[in-house]
């Protein structure tokens, strides 16, 4: 990654350690069963990722399939340098940014990227890595709910990109598709002097909200 001293990547590394290592346990309980000792009752925090030759790779593209509403196989693809950029995920109930009984997380893709990893810990049996394939984004914030018989859309917006949970790490298989996110243009922009905070987070032209179009297929 470029842009070494821009203040949201401080916590990147150890974000990403964190994200890692579940998902490598993961892996290897499939691989091995349960008699390894890399089990669901070992805490995520016991043992460590190794990254190979301490190098991530960058991808330009990811080309995401799906089942549209009327029973079709589709294909979205997410570039991060585009406007193709936005995803949703099903949101789990302990997600903050979710906001209260929403549905679905939206957030956009900052970068994709894949590391050869290596589990040391409890239950390792050997120095093999894995190939781990993962996104960075950059949270949306609901505002509020509507349902889907209401005419109004969805609104979101970015938190202050201090907040803890404002950036993260997403497993691809757990993206649902790209989504349309539409500037609330009456609300304009979030820095009226085109200056942003972060180059990797792209602020410069964050709009104070945005709405989630319908899906139509």
């Amino acid at each position: 990654m470029q842009h070494g001293a821009d203040s949201v990547r401080q916590d990147f590394l150890p974000n990403l350690q964190r994200f890692l290592l579940p998902k490598i346990k993961g892996i290897l309980t499939r691989e091995n069963g349960l008699a390894t000792g890399v089990t669901p009752a070992c805490s995520d925090s016991e043992g460590r990722i190794l990254v190979k030759a301490d190098r991530m790779y960058r991808h330009n593209l990811m080309r995401l399939n799906y089942t549209t509403y009327d029973v079709r196989r589709a294909q979205d693809v997410i570039n991060p340098s585009t406007s193709h950029c936005n995803i949703m995920l099903l949101a789990d109930s302990d997600d903050p940014a979710a906001g209260e009984q929403h549905p679905y997380l939206y957030a956009r893709v900052l970068g994709i990227y894949h590391v050869n990893a290596t589990y040391i810990g409890p239950g390792m049996i050997d120095y093999r890595s894995h190939r781990i394939d993962f996104l960075w984004v950059r949270w949306y914030q609901c505002v509020d709910r509507c349902s889907s018989q209401h005419t109004s859309l969805d609104r979101v917006y970015f938190p202050p990109m201090a907040e803890p949970d404002t950036f993260g790490f997403v497993d691809p298989d757990d993206v649902l598709r790209c989504c349309h996110i539409i500037p609330h243009f009456a609300q304009g922009l979030q820095h009226l002097d085109g200056k942003g905070i972060s180059h990797c987070a792209q602020d410069k032209l964050d709009w104070r909200y945005y709405y989630v179009n319908r899906c139509v297929n």
